[in-house]
């Protein structure tokens, strides 16, 4: 062996044990916890369009609107979790019963560094942290991404199922906060084309979907 390849699998050998956390590999959820994590990620968020911004919900724009609602998913929901969420009375779904180290990825975003965070924007969301599974909105699933990229600035949607959720990222006033709730015909056919999540669009990057998720 020359000096060359030996030293290569020495780093090789010693980079297995010192690499952070970070690097290692993430939890995921199972298929039944990736469905019911679905669930709650639609009710959470149509929380937020029917009863207004929840006070717990901070950074206001699309990418916290996923953030907000992948954490609140992610945490114990007790009765005094249910009355602060201002999720009513309505039926609630499953628990997810996570183990530890499914629980840790609640502030844990990958950061294209490396390290985790509580924050990701945008682009480090679906770069880092999700996978894309197509350009056509008819393979997509509760709790999906649809991803815009303006060149300078970058925007996120929620598939919920029968309608899209965002946040559009302008300061709030007394009578708009921001969100918004729109069938896929009606974004299709968007008067701005650069916002409609169609395959011809090449602002429309496509449906990415979480990593942790298995279903």
């Amino acid at each position: 062996m020359n000096r060359r390849a030996f030293l290569t699998g020495a780093l090789a050998n010693l980079s297995a044990l010192i690499l952070p956390s970070a690097f290692a590999a993430r939890a995921t959820l199972t298929p039944a916890q990736s469905r019911t994590f679905r669930a709650w990620i639609v009710r959470i968020v149509g929380a937020q369009l029917n009863a207004g911004p929840s006070p717990r919900w901070v950074h206001r724009d699309c990418a916290g609107l996923v953030r907000y609602a992948v954490a609140e998913t992610l945490r114990e929901h007790d009765a005094r979790w249910v009355r602060a969420a201002g999720l009513g009375h309505a039926p609630m779904p499953p628990a997810l019963d996570l183990d530890p180290a499914q629980q840790s990825l609640r502030h844990a975003w990958q950061l294209a560094d490396g390290s985790t965070s509580a924050y990701a924007g945008a682009l480090e969301l679906v770069q880092e942290n999700a996978r894309r599974v197509a350009r056509d909105c008819n393979l997509a699933q509760p709790a999906d991404l649809l991803f815009f990229d303006q060149g300078d600035a970058q925007h996120l949607m929620v598939w919920m199922g029968s309608y899209i959720a965002y946040h559009t990222g302008a300061d709030p006033t007394p009578t708009d906060n921001g969100l918004r709730a729109v069938r896929l015909g009606e974004l299709a056919r968007w008067p701005d084309t650069r916002w409609q999540p169609v395959a011809h669009n090449p602002n429309f990057a496509g449906v990415f979907r979480f990593n942790f998720l298995s279903a």
